[in-house]
C-alpha cells in the first residue's frame, strides 16, 4: 500500500545511520552515471544507497553502506533516472482499473502518477471517486489521486449521474491519497465567480492543497486572466507556444500533453527549446491513453522521447517529467529525484534519448525488468452497484433515432459537429442535408450522432449530426465511455444498426461495440461504471485493437478515432457537442438548435 513506505520523519534516523555508515543498506546501485535533475547534470560513477524504501546516500562511492545482506546491483554503466510522473491523467481512460493500470505502465517507468477519477464521479460520485482512491492506494507505485471539481462538468448544458458538490471536494480533502483539486473544467463558472467553484477551490487551497486547471479556450485576454486569478495552478488544455508562454506568464505551470490522441507537445515546447523560456514551469504529461497505447507504445517514455524528438535536451525533458512534477504538487521532498530522503523510485536506462526502460523499482522494490513487470497490483473489491450502471429504461429501435425535419421542408442547413484528427476541440460545421419522406437525411461525409440517457433509464435519445469519420455503408458504433458525464454516444450511419449498437450495450453493462451490415464485428466489455475493466491491460487492448480494426472496416482512417468518439459530448471544449439536453454552442456555453433558420 501507498503507507508501506515509511515517511521520512520514520525513516530518517535509519536514513542517517545508513549515509554514515553506521547500519547497512537494504539496496546499492553502483556502476551508472546518475542522471540528477536537480543539478542538470550527469554524474559519472555515482551510487546511490537505499533503506527503508528511500534513497540515504547518493554519491561517488557507497561501499560504506553495503552489509552482509545488502542487495547490490550493478549498472554496467547504465543511466540511473528518476522514476517517471504522470503530471496530469485520467486512469479511466485506459479502460483499465487502478490496478490494471498500474500493471502496464509499471514496465515503462512510470511510478507516479497524479490523476483524476472525474469520469467515475460523474457516473458514481464520491462513492465512485473513493473506489478509484483506495485501489490506487493498493498499488506499489505512487498514484495520487485529485478530486473532481466539475461534475456535471458544465452545470445546466448536461446531466450526470451523480453530482458533485463543494461538501464532497471538502471531505475528500480528509483522505490519505487526495493530493488536490481535478482539473477546474467549469472555467465560464471561475470567470463569473461562480460560488460553487470557487468554494471547491478555497477548500482545496485551505487544505493546503493543488488546484488543477482545465481552460480550453484560444481566447487569451480578460477571461484567461480572471480564471488565472480564479486559483488554477496548471493547465493542460494549450495547443499552441503562445498558449504555453500565457500559462506560465501567469505563474501556472503549462502541463504539455501527448495522450493517444492528443498531441500538443510539438506545438508548446518551442516556447522552450527556440524561445528560451526557463523550463521549470513547463511539466508532461499523457491526459488520456488508451490500452492500446500503454501496451503498444509506452506511457511516460514515450512522451519523454517525443519531447527530446522535437528538439528538448534529454536533461530537460526529464525534469518536466521528474522533479518539475513532484515540485508543482508539493512533493518534491518526496520523490522526483535521486537524492537523500526521496521516494527510491528509479530506472536504469542504457541511452537517454531512446530511453530503453530496462529496470525499474519503486520505493527500492525492483518491481519491472525488461519490460516484464515483476511486482504484485492488488485489486479492489469492486461492488456490484459499480457493474451494474447502464440503465436505458426500454429497448431502442430506429424510430428513436429519426430526426424529424421542420414542417414542409424538403432540405435542412443542419448544424455538424466535425472532428479534428489529434485534437480534442471540435469544429461547427454547417451541410445542406435533404429530407425524405419528413425526416432528414445523412448523407456523404456526414453521419449521425446520438447520445442515449443511461443514468436515470429515462430512455430519452438526442439526435445530431458528425463528420470526420468517414464511415461508409450500414454501420454504427456505440459507446458507454462519453467524456464527462458518461451517457452513451453512439454514431452511425443506419439507425436500425445504431439501435443494435445501444441495446447491446446495455446488455452487456457498457463498454464499446461496433456493427456492420447487422452484425457485430467489435465488443470491448467495460464493466465497471460503463467506463473500465479489470482485465488485464493485454486482453483489453487486445479488444481494443480488434475495435479500431472493425472501425476502419466501417471506413474510419482517422488516427485513435475512438478517442474523438469518445469526446464529442465532452461540453466544456469548442465548438460543438453534444449531451443528453441537446446540441452544445460550448463557445457561448448554450444549448442550440440542430437547424439554422430558413434564410
Amino acid at each position: 500500500m501507498e503507507n508501506a513506505v515509511k515517511t521520512w520523519a520514520e525513516a530518517a534516523p535509519k536514513l542517517v545511520e545508513v549515509a554514515a555508515g553506521r547500519a547497512p543498506a537494504d539496496l546499492v546501485i553502483r556502476g551508472g552515471l546518475l542522471v540528477n535533475v536537480q543539478s542538470r547534470e550527469i554524474l559519472e560513477g555515482w551510487q546511490v544507497a537505499v533503506a527503508s524504501g528511500r534513497f540515504a546516500y547518493v554519491g561517488p562511492d557507497a561501499s560504506h553502506c553495503i552489509g552482509p545482506q545488502t542487495e547490490v546491483v550493478e549498472a554496467e554503466g547504465r543511466y540511473l533516472i528518476p522514476g517517471l510522473c504522470d503530471g496530469h491523467m485520467h486512469i479511466e481512460s485506459g479502460m483499465l482499473t487502478p490496478a490494471e493500470f498500474a500493471a502496464a505502465v509499471i514496465p515503462h517507468g512510470t511510478t507516479t502518477m497524479f490523476t483524476d477519477p472525474h469520469e467515475i464521479a460523474n457516473v458514481l460520485g464520491l462513492a465512485g471517486v473513493r473506489m478509484m482512491h483506495d485501489e490506487a492506494l493498493m498499488q506499489p507505485v505512487n498514484i495520487f489521486t485529485q478530486m473532481p471539481s466539475c461534475a456535471p462538468s458544465a452545470p445546466g448544458l448536461e446531466t450526470t449521474g451523480f453530482e458533485i458538490t463543494a461538501e464532497d471536494v471538502a471531505e475528500a480533502m480528509t483522505w490519505p491519497g487526495i493530493i488536490g483539486l481535478g482539473e477546474m473544467m467549469n472555467f465560464p463558472g471561475v470567470i463569473n465567480g461562480d460560488p460553487q467553484m470557487l468554494a471547491e477551490m478555497a477548500a482545496t487551497m485551505a487544505a493546503g492543497k493543488t488546484v488543477g486547471g482545465h481552460y480550453a479556450s484560444p481566447d487569451r485576454g480578460i477571461g484567461f486572466h480572471a480564471y488565472a486569478a480564479g486559483g488554477a495552478a496548471d493547465d493542460h488544455e494549450g495547443t499552441a507556444e503562445a498558449d504555453a508562454i500565457a500559462r506560465v506568464r501567469q505563474g501556472m505551470r503549462s502541463m504539455m500533453r501527448l495522450g493517444s490522441a492528443w498531441y500538443d507537445v510539438e506545438t508548446q515546447i518551442t516556447a522552450i527549446t527556440e524561445k528560451g523560456l526557463d523550463p521549470r514551469n513547463f511539466i508532461l504529461c499523457t491526459d488520456d491513453c488508451h490500452s492500446g497505447t500503454l501496451v503498444n507504445d509506452g506511457h511516460m517514455n514515450r512522451v519523454v522521447r517525443h519531447a527530446i524528438e522535437c528538439g528538448c535536451d534529454p536533461l530537460i525533458a526529464l525534469q518536466m517529467a521528474t522533479v518539475n512534477t513532484a515540485t508543482h504538487f508539493g512533493l518534491e521532498r518526496e520523490l522526483g529525484s535521486i537524492a537523500p530522503g526521496r521516494r527510491a523510485d528509479v530506472i536504469l536506462t542504457s541511452d537517454l534519448r531512446t530511453l530503453p526502460i530496462e529496470v525499474v523499482f519503486a520505493r527500492g522494490v525492483r518491481v519491472a525488468e525488461a519490460g516484464t513487470r515483476i511486482a504484485q497490483c492488488p485489486h479492489y473489491d469492486w461492488p456490484e452497484s459499480a457493474r451494474q450502471t447502464v440503465h436505458l429504461g426500454k429497448k431502442l429501435t430506429a424510430q428513436d433515432f429519426a430526426i424529424a425535419a421542420p414542417e414542409g421542408a424538403i432540405a435542412v442547413t443542419a448544424k455538424v459537429i466535425g472532428v479534428v484528427e489529434n485534437q480534442a476541440p471540435t469544429k461547427a460545421l454547417t451541410y445542406e442535408l435533404p429530407v425524405t419522406e419528413g425526416r432528414v437525411q445523412a448523407t456523404g461525409e456526414v453521419c449521425q450522432i446520438a447520445l442515449v440517457e443511461r443514468h436515470r433509464a429515462t430512455g430519452d435519445v438526442v439526435n445530431g449530426f458528425v463528420s470526420g469519420f468517414g464511415y461508409e455503408g450500414e454501420m454504427a458504433i456505440a459507446s458507454t465511455v462519453a467524456h464527462d458525464s458518461h451517457h452513451m454516444i453512439v454514431v452511425g450511419t443506419s439507425q436500425e444498426m445504431m439501435a443494435e449498437a445501444a441495446n447491446r450495450l446495455g446488455e452487456v453493462g457498457g463498454g464499446i461495440t461496433v456493427w456492420k451490415d447487422g452484425a457485430e464485428l467489435a465488443l470491448v466489455p467495460l464493466p465497471i461504471a460503463g467506463l473500465m475493466s479489470d482485465s488485464p491491460a493485454v486482453d483489453v487492448a487486445a479488444m481494443a485493437d480488434q475495435m479500431i480494426a472493425a472501425m476502419a472496416e466501417c471506413g474510419c482512417t482517422l488516427n485513435n478515432a475512438y478517442m474523438q468518439h469518445s469526446l464529442l459530448a465532452l461540453v466544456v471544449i469548442p465548438e460543438l457537442r453534444i449531451s443528453d439536453l441537446g446540441l452544445v454552442d460550448v463557445t457561448k456555453f448554450e444549448l442550440t438548435d440542430l437547424f439554422e433558420a430558413p434564410k
